[in-house]
């Protein structure tokens, strides 16, 4: 199915409000609205942003230089009325095995008004050309297990599942106590 008409192109700095809309209506569908921390201003400060005048493509991508404070980038999808209707959030990753760059997808969303019109396919197959481009050696993400539509759909466009990874995480008190561990 092709995509609706829409228009995908990197954030701009103007666009940071819509951002962080987006970013809580997924913790809402996700059932952890509490657990959003986010703000304008840390997202102003945390993202690559494209500038205003300049035209940024997923094969192109025009924005901020990306560092270590400012590792994110996000490409935003708009609907044939030209509002916001989904985001990819994504950020590079390494392959050591591969020794190439990829591309992490941090999060993907679109409105539930705005689904099953081709939008989050759009998204993706627009990162999934940044790392063509790059000569990247891959494009990945998670999604979590009770979420079987999004996994029937990236199962649907030849994504397939790490069944023997599992995801770890160390955050917020636990990341203190082990940056401290050897003191």
């Amino acid at each position: 199915m092709a995509p609706a008409p829409c228009k995908v192109r990197h954030a701009h700095r103007d666009d940071v409000s819509t951002i962080l809309d987006l970013i809580r209506e997924l913790a809402d569908y996700e059932h952890e609205l509490d657990a959003v921390e986010a703000t304008e201003a840390t997202l102003l400060s945390t993202i690559a942003f494209a500038p205003k005048d300049v035209e940024s493509t997923s094969t192109s991508p025009i924005t901020e230089p990306t560092s270590p404070s400012r590792p994110a980038r996000c490409l935003l999808l708009f609907n044939e009325e030209g509002k916001p209707a989904g985001m990819a959030l994504y950020f590079y990753n390494y392959s050591t095995w591969r020794a190439k760059a990829g591309i992490y997808l941090e999060d993907l969303f679109v409105r539930p008004t705005e689904r099953k019109k081709g939008y989050g396919k759009k998204l993706l197959v627009e990162l999934a050309k940044e790392v063509v481009a790059t000569n990247g050696g891959r494009l990945e993400w998670s999604v979590l297990k009770w979420n079987e539509p999004s996994i029937k759909f990236y199962e649907s466009i030849g994504a397939k599942p790490m069944n023997e990874w599992v995801g770890m995480r160390v955050d917020r008190e636990g990341l203190t106590k082990l940056a401290g561990l050897l003191d």
